[in-house]
């Protein structure tokens, strides 16, 4: 994992940190004068295997962990989703998300859609949310069960003072089995940070 402070109106920073989620001793590399950074060992949870990769650099942390699909399947079955339509989600490559905004020196706010996903040399946008309701009102799924899968996501998009934070799933659309780097973007004060998770690894 490695964050990356990018370019901003007020000049350029840019530090580094690498840590790979198979090392229970997780090593810490940072570059070019960076500020203090510090990163959370990766936890496997020892009844599922489920990885958690988490680092923060500047104040703000994130964190995944992966949702197995049995896990996926069970939480949208007992909301009213018939299976075959929690499948598609299931094997979406699901986490549960957590970015905080912690010590920043000020507001957090990002989009989604700024984020990317990097898996076998090419980078995706991340599915949507509004693509996923449109699906769901496609194949019939009820109103209540829609509501509810929306209240489960992580958001679309938001803004948190110091302090703040905010959970939910967050889908890939990768298959099970898939390895991929996920490249989280955010602006503090006009500046663009950029957080990478490399390698994570999808438990199918």
């Amino acid at each position: 994992m490695r964050f990356i402070l990018q370019t901003g109106p007020n000049g350029t920073h840019s530090c580094r940190l690498s840590v790979r989620y198979a090392a229970a001793a997780a090593a810490f590399v940072a570059v070019m004068g960076a500020p203090a950074i510090s990163a959370e060992p990766v936890r496997i949870d020892p009844e599922t295997g489920a990885a958690t990769y988490a680092t923060q650099a500047h104040g703000v942390s994130i964190s995944l962990t992966q949702l197995l699909p049995d896990q996926v399947r069970a939480f949208y079955v007992a909301r009213g989703f018939e299976l075959a339509d929690a499948d598609v989600f299931a094997g979406a490559c699901v986490y549960m998300t957590v970015l905080r905004n912690d010590t920043a020196p000020g507001e957090l706010d990002f989009r989604l859609s700024d984020w990317e996903v990097r898996h076998n040399d090419e980078v995706r946008l991340l599915p949507p949310l509004d693509d996923w309701s449109a699906q769901w009102a496609a194949r019939g799924v009820p109103d209540a069960a829609r509501l509810a899968f929306r209240w489960a996501q992580f958001p679309a998009e938001q803004a948190y003072a110091p302090g703040e934070w905010n959970q939910g799933m967050l889908a890939t659309g990768l298959p099970p089995g898939s390895r991929f780097d996920l490249i989280a973007r955010w602006t503090i004060a006009d500046q663009t940070y950029e957080g990478r998770l490399d390698d994570v690894r999808c438990t199918d």
